[in-house]
């Protein structure tokens, strides 16, 4: 393991042993309703709509697996001096993607079916020896893919806000948009057995804008921690409080100086310019001004004393 998983608190490492079990889970139940949703959708807009965003629904997942993977045996190279520290915000930008293309992809389908006005029909299908109406088998189909992401996404928050983990948040927002999906679903389907064709488009837009609304949040937050912008909020673009705060603490202790701070991934790099900086050593869980239980993602404080170019 890298010296930075090696640095976080017993109870950090244990709930992202913890998140990464749930997110294997994550990905068995999305790939078994992508089954079930794929077999029984006929030609309804609102289960296209659902079964498209429970297929997009494996990229976070994946992402988070893949970046934990990475920082836990991955070591500081020659190639990588800082190791692999930023791959969990790399996840998160690829995950933001997923979130607001799904949003958009499926908002321009279902504008498309109405100003089109195609009349989707749901007909019936042989089942031991009887002729059912295909609709019922879509509702039971959407009931079995509402309840895990209900789930999921329920015991993802508290674990994404436990490690600072955006990622992680941003799959809860997926979970959170599948379940959505799922119980719009079902005004689309009724809607079409009583021959309300616009109703499973409707319900399909009114749930496509929701998803574009937190990818686009998602996106904002992500490109700002790539570009090294101050730290974000865990559930949006704005500020971190915790980052405004350390930095009125770290401009207190070192007056006259310039402080920039900026996240790689769940911790925060804090640099000190103009100032030649204490000869003693920093105690950096002493300047977190936040919770004492998060000082561990302030990860380093840097000084640059001031310079001068000869002439």
């Amino acid at each position: 393991m890298t010296a930075t998983i090696d640095a976080l608190p017993e109870d950090v490492r244990r709930a992202l042993l913890q998140a990464e079990r749930l997110e294997y889970w994550n990905i068995g139940w999305t790939v078994s309703i992508v089954v079930v949703m794929g077999v029984v959708m006929g030609q309804s807009q609102t289960m296209k709509t659902a079964w498209t965003e429970d297929l997009l629904g494996l990229v976070p997942p994946i992402a988070f697996l893949v970046a934990a993977r990475l920082e836990r045996r991955s070591r500081r190279s020659k190639r990588f001096p800082f190791g692999f520290e930023r791959v969990n915000g790399l996840g998160f930008f690829i995950a933001a993607i997923a979130l607001a293309a799904t949003g958009a992809l499926l908002l321009w389908d279902s504008l498309m079916t109405l100003i089109r006005a195609e009349h989707a029909t749901v007909g019936s299908v042989r089942l031991l020896g009887r002729d059912i109406w295909l609709g019922w088998l879509m509702l039971a189909a959407q009931v079995y893919a509402l309840v895990p992401p209900l789930i999921i996404g329920r015991k993802e928050l508290p674990l994404a806000e436990k490690l600072s983990d955006k990622l992680l948040h941003t799959d809860a927002l997926m979970n959170k948009a599948n379940w959505m999906t799922g119980a719009a679903g079902f005004a689309g389907i009724v809607g079409l057995g009583l021959g309300l064709w616009w109703a499973d488009s409707v319900a399909a837009a009114i749930i496509s804008t929701d998803i574009i609304h937190d990818g686009i949040k998602a996106l904002r937050s992500s490109m700002a921690e790539l570009v090294d912008g101050a730290p974000r909020a865990l559930s949006g673009p704005n500020l971190s409080p915790d980052g405004q705060a350390l930095r009125a603490r770290l401009e207190q202790c070192y007056p006259g100086a310039t402080v920039r701070l900026r996240e790689t991934g769940r911790l925060i790099r804090a640099e000190v310019h103009g100032h030649a900086g204490p000869q003693e050593p920093v105690d950096i869980d002493g300047l977190w001004p936040g919770e004492p239980d998060q000082s561990w993602r302030l990860a380093q404080i840097s000084f640059a004393p001031p310079t001068r170019r000869h002439d």
